[in-house]
This record gives C-alpha cells, sequence and structure tokens, in this order.
C-alpha cells in the first residue's frame, strides 16, 4: 500500500513508520516544510499518489506553555482544519483510508467502552472530537475512516517514560505504533487504543485488529 504520512517526525511516527516498512507499505513522509497541511492544492497532489493517509502530524506545546494563551492553537489546526482538508481531498480521489489518533482520556471517570457518553472536557481537546466528525463523514461516504483514541503516551520515544497520574488512559508508545499499523486493515470507526491497566477499554479495537498492549508497569509519581 502507498500511504502519506503526516508527522512521520514525531513520535507517533517514529513508532508505526518503521514497522510499516517492514510490512512492505511504501511511505511518502513529507516534513512541514515541504507539505503544508493547509494548502488544498499541495494535500491534493499529496494525496493523489497514495492509497491511505495517516495523519499523525501534532503541535503538543510544552508542559511549561501547555497554560499559555493560544498555546494549543496549531495543535488545534492541525486537528481540526488539516483532518478536515485531508478528508475532502481523499474523497475526491480515490483514496481507501484515512487515519487520525485523537485521545481516549475523554471519558467520565470510571470504566468506559467506545458507546459511553463523553464528559466535559477541556478546551483544547476538543479539536481531537472535531476530527473525529471529519472522519465519520469519510467513512459515511463508504470510505475506511478511522479514529484511534490513544491513551496519553508512554515509554520512548514519547517523554514520558512512565504512565503519569495526570491521566487515566495510557498506551506505550510502541503499542501505539503497533495499532497504528493494524488500523489499516480494520473497518471503519472509532476505537479506544489504551493499556490493559486503564479503565477505558480496547476491547473492540482487540477484536477486530488482534491488537493487544504489553504488560502496563506500574504508575509513575
Amino acid at each position: 500500500m502507498r500511504i502519506l504520512v503526516t508527522g512521520a517526525s514525531g513520535v507517533l511516527g517514529r513508532v508505526s513508520a518503521p514497522l510499516l516498512r517492514r510490512r512492505g507499505h511504501v511511505l511518502a513522509t513529507p516534513s512541514s516544510g515541504e507539505l503544508n497541511l493547509f494548502d488544498a492544492e499541495q494535500v491534493g497532489a499529496a494525496i493523489d499518489t497514495v492509497d491511505a493517509v495517516l495523519h499523525l502530524a501534532s503541535r503538543i506545546p510544552t508542559a511549561n506553555r501547555m497554560s499559555a494563551p493560544g498555546a494549543w492553537q496549531d495543535n488545534d489546526r492541525l486537528r481540526d482544519d488539516a483532518t478536515a482538508l485531508i478528508v475532502r481531498c481523499a474523497l475526491a480521489r480515490r483514496t481507501a483510508v484515512v487515519v487520525v489518533p485523537t485521545v481516549a482520556f475523554i471519558y467520565p471517570p470510571g470504566p468506559a467502552d467506545e458507546t459511553t457518553p463523553i464528559g466535559e472536557i477541556p478546551h483544547f481537546l476538543r479539536s481531537a472530537l472535531a476530527a473525529e466528525h471529519h472522519i465519520r463523514r469519510f467513512a459515511e461516504a463508504g470510505r475506511r475512516g478511522v479514529a484511534l483514541r490513544l491513551g496519553s503516551l508512554y515509554g520512548p520515544p514519547a517523554s514520558a517514560r512512565t504512565p503519569s497520574p495526570r491521566y487515566d488512559a495510557h498506551v506505550l508508545s510502541s503499542d501505539a505504533g503497533e495499532a497504528i499499523a493494524a488500523s489499516l486493515d480494520c473497518p471503519a470507526g472509532v476505537y479506544n487504543v489504551v493499556d490493559d491497566a486503564s479503565p477505558v477499554s480496547h476491547a473492540l479495537f482487540t477484536r477486530v485488529t488482534g491488537w493487544r498492549p504489553r504488560p502496563a508497569p506500574p504508575r509513575g509519581d
């Protein structure tokens, strides 16, 4: 399969791209300087030559800037505006699959799965739900739109080495890479991708793909 991977130099790109290449996929991995994800002509030209898009690009602010005004603006645009443009361009072509990662820490406290109503979420997570909306539109057009609700990433090359108590849903970075690779063959939908210690369930994604996380280490301080 020929795949356009945005954000290939980020955490998710670095853990998924080697897996995809080993499985025989041919990747296009343009940098942000080579592909403007908000330019319809450039995005359309990039999608022209591929069968699938993994939209992994993000711009998460550093911990000391997360509360600063406008700190999440670039990340919000990548989740919402860029996903909308990718879906629009993909629908105008024969692109079969579009995959985006979102977040699994959006449920109320306690056990949850994909059918659990979403609770109140911070403003910086609303763009994740906007990305899912665009993916559902792709799926409703008869294509395979997949949103992976990932737990908070930990383990190399993520900045957190162990699960943070700040979140109740986590996933090892390398497991997230395996899930991204597996998502290329799964049915359209929204799936939780988390470790076994999370109150959020990954049963649906496991059932349709066979993916399972590694045993989770103890929570960090």
